[in-house]
This record gives C-alpha cells, structure tokens and sequence, in this order.
C-alpha cells in the first residue's frame, strides 16, 4: 500500500510504535471479558495489533466501503474497540462512535444523520443482544450497506469480524497520511437538539496531547482506562494518550471495582483513567501496599461544575489530574496542587502542562456576554457548533466565531480572577455520559398515557438521574423498549420498594 504522508494521523502514530517496538506488549483486555462478551480475554503485543488492524481493514475495504465513508462503531471498552477504530481509519474511513447504552431509535437517528454505510458491534454486551439491535437499526437507515460484528451466535446477515480476523487477507488500498482529513464523528445534545460533531486527526492528536502532558503521562507508560471510549474524551483519554506515549494500554470495562483494583495491580500500571467521583475514591485506599505501582491518576469530570466542592486529594504517592469535559465540545485538564485542592482556572489561554511557563497552546478559555463559559482551541471543532445570527434586535453582541459555548454557567471569582463553573446547560439532563433534552423526556413520559411522568434528580455522581411514574410501571417500561429508547429512560420505571 502507497501512503503519502503529509500531517500526523493516528495509523502513523501507531506504525512509529510498531517499528520501534514490535514485541511489545500493546493491548491487554479487561479480566472480566468472559462475561461482558462470552468472549476471551486478549494480549496483543504491536505487532499482533497491526495484524489484526490490517486484517480488518482488509475486511472493509473488501466489504466494497469507499473511502471517506461512516462506519458506526458499537463496542465495549476491549480490545476489539481499539482495532476496530485503527483499522477504520487505516481503510480511509471516518469513525462515528454510538455509546454502548444507545439503542434502535438513537442507533437509527445517528447512522441517518451521518450517512453510515455499515456498523461494527458485538453479539452481546453484558447480557444485551446488540446485534440484533444493529441489524433492526440498520434496516431503518437507508445508507447501510454492510453491518458485520465480534462474537459468537451473529444473526443471519451480519459479518463475522473474528473470521475476518483469522482470514489472513492482505487487501489494502493508498490513503494518504494527512491529519487534516475527517476522522472521527462523536454526537452531543445542545439545547438546539442531537448534533454530530466531526473532527479531523489533528483536532483528535490535539486533545490527546492536552491529557497526556497535563497528566505528567510518562512515555512507555503502563496505561490502563476504566472510562468509556465512546465520546471525544473516552476516545482521547485511552486511544491517543496511549498513542502518545507509546507504552501499552489495559481496558477495563467499567465497572468491576475489585476487579479493577486486581488489573492495575497484576498489569503494574503506573497510570489510571477514569471517571474522576470513582477515581477520588482511591484516596480510601492504602495505595503504597494495594497498588505500589500506580503514579498518575486522571480523573475526567463529566460534571465539571463539581470539580471545585469536590473531595481533597490526600495521596503522595500518585499525582491526581481533574479533566474537565463539556460534552463534545471539548476539554481541558488541572493537575491538583500540593496541598490535595483543585486548581485555580484562569480565563485565557493556558498551556499543558499548565504551571509550566512557555509551553505550547492547548486551549483556551473565555466567558461570553451571557455568563457562560466558551473554548478555543485545535481540538475545539468549531464549525459543528456554529451559533445560528442573533436576531436583529439582540442587544448582546454574538461570542467570537472562533469560541464555542458550552452552555455551563461561570463566573469569575472577584478575589482571585479564576473562572467557577456554577452550572451544567439549562435544559439538558446529563446521566453519566448521556445528555437529553428536558423537553424530550416529557414528550416520551406522554406516549405512556395520561399521569405518566419522566423527569430528572440531581445525583452527585453522575449529575442527574432519572425517575419516572405511570400508572403500570411494567408496561411502560415494555412500551419504551418497543419504542427503541435507551434503557435509562426504560429503567425510569422500574418499581421501587414500599416502605413498610
């Protein structure tokens, strides 16, 4: 295959690694694969992963995908993921990354936006039939010609990507290493609806490099991610910071708490990724003897407006760094100080790492007019946020068009000047990694009859859950399986314990 190389991309990222160290290890599987997948678990070293990405992108190029075409990937946080997006990108093709908790209506309704000519997925996730779900939602999406996954028991009609695996093909085809071409597509909610957010390899390299060197990641770091890499940040924080520092990458699919601890510790990793409430929770433990290895702990924040009340940092062993995270939009990373507290967020540019005087531009940050906090940046994909013209009788000038706005509210501490994020969006609901219109969830509590309610709770953890009230619990959580809707809204419903 004939490759012009013109900008970083991810494949040139990985077949730097790959020459410099093909028998190193490079992707281990969680512990716990067996049951999430009914498949074994995996330890690939660099060159067995460029096997396997060439063999799947074989399986592309074969299943006659042009160039620069959508290909939906529904994966849990294994091995297979991580392949499967390289082997994509290898093929020429742009990844639109579906979150695991995503189901017909919302599989439906993305694949159409973007145009997707096939979908990847696995039999089963954690008991769920999700090729079946990829097949009901491939045939309500027009654009699908191909839909192909991992795991025993496919349906009918559907790929086998382990066949293709051990198929041995050697079809490639010349694409042209330039990072400024569309890689990746990832899906926000903003309060004008459901977006898809495409970005190119170097926005993607962008914000791998704004968490590896805020992190302190050392190179050949032993990484291991426990968050979801279905999103801008998931992807950015394990894919590309395990990219960038060229060691290898243990995935835990979240959340198996002792096994998680026994990974860390059996693997030696000397760097944590994870959801940063669960991460904190390492403070508890006795970290010297329980994970002598551990050194870096990266907490991503999906809650950002948390970060300040949240709960001291108390170990010395390991340094903690809280990555703030605004959707899709973008993020930004503060490793704590000295004393344990989160650290001050200044308005303007800001380098990475951030007490570092003279390093390069990660971001930048600013508030709008309207009391919200806006970025900027090279990971920041402007274009898919563009704010509609202001009518001709605002009276508040628009946000540079070079800014978005995150829609969180911030304001600027009058003793110090360092920006305090106050709230998430008005009228979105966050569940964990999920974010819904307000308005949407009372539309679909109304397809359940008359006194149905479906409305959202604040949780410190996760931002909000969500509750919901019919006349018939069970039948309403039928109803919205029938209708397609993610099984947070289902479980809405779910009867609740009587005191007694």
């Amino acid at each position: 295959m004939i490759q012009t190389t013109v900008s970083p991309t991810l494949d040139g990222l990985f077949r730097r690694i790959l020459a410099r160290q093909p028998d190193a290890l490079a992707l281990l599987d969680p512990l716990n694969k067996q049951r999430i997948t009914g498949t074994a678990s995996k330890r690939l070293t660099f060159a067995q992963a460029d096997q396997a990405i060439s063999a799947l992108s074989a399986h592309f190029i074969e299943a006659g995908l042009p160039a620069n075409s959508v290909i939906g990937i529904q994966l849990p946080n294994t091995v297979e993921f991580m392949l499967t997006v390289l082997a994509a990108l290898r093929a020429g093709l742009i990844v639109a990354l579906l979150p695991q908790l995503w189901r017909q209506a919302e599989l439906t309704m993305a694949l159409n936006r973007t145009g997707a000519r096939a979908i990847v997925t696995a039999g089963k996730i954690d008991g769920v039939n999700h090729a079946d779900l990829a097949m009901n939602a491939a045939a309500e999406a027009f654009s699908i010609r191909h839909v192909c996954g991992f795991g025993d028991d496919l349906p009918e009609g559907m790929a086998s990507l382990d066949l293709a695996l051990t198929g041995g093909s050697t079809t490639t085809r010349a694409v042209t290493q330039d990072g400024r071409r569309a890689a990746l597509i990832s899906f926000d909610v903003t309060a004008d609806g459901f977006r898809a957010v495409p970005r190119t390899h170097l926005n993607l390299i962008a914000g791998g490099l704004a968490v590896f060197l805020e992190g302190r990641v050392p190179q050949g770091a032993n990484l291991m991610s426990a968050f979801a890499p279905s999103s801008f940040a998931g992807l950015t924080s394990s894919l590309l910071v395990w990219l960038l520092s060229g060691g290898r990458l243990a995935l835990h699919h979240p959340f198996d708490e002792d096994g998680l601890e026994r990974q860390i510790r059996d693997d030696s990793c000397d760097t944590l990724v994870a959801p940063a409430p669960m991460a904190l929770r390492l403070a508890e433990m006795d970290l010297p003897s329980q994970l002598p290895t551990l050194r870096n702990v990266i907490g991503l924040w999906r809650t950002p407006e948390q970060v300040a009340s949240s709960a001291l940092w108390t170990l010395d062993q390991a340094r903690f760094t809280d990555v703030y995270l605004f959707g899709e939009v973008g993020l930004f990373g503060a490793s704590r100080t000295g004393d344990g507290t989160p650290a001050r967020i200044m308005p303007g540019p800001h380098g990475a790492p951030r007490d570092v005087p003279g390093t390069s531009i990660a971001g930048e940050t600013l508030l709008t007019p309207r009391g919200t906090l806006a970025l900027r940046g090279p990971m920041v994909a402007v274009a898919a946020y563009a704010p509609a013209p202001p009518p001709s009788d605002s009276l508040l000038p628009p946000p540079p068009r070079d800014y978005v706005d995150t829609g969180y509210a911030a304001r600027l501490d009058r003793s110090t000047g360092a920006i305090c994020i106050t709230s998430p969006p008005s009228g979105i609901v966050a569940v964990g990694g999920y974010r819904f219109l307000s308005q949407d969830l009372q539309e679909w509590a109304k397809r359940l009859g008359q006194g149905a309610l479906l409305t959202a709770l604040p949780d410190r953890l996760s931002g909000y859950r969500l509750a919901g009230r019919a006349q018939d619990n069970a039948r309403g959580r039928e109803a919205l399986n029938e209708l397609g809707l993610n099984p947070l809204m289902v479980e809405a419903f779910r009867d609740r314990a009587t005191p007694t």
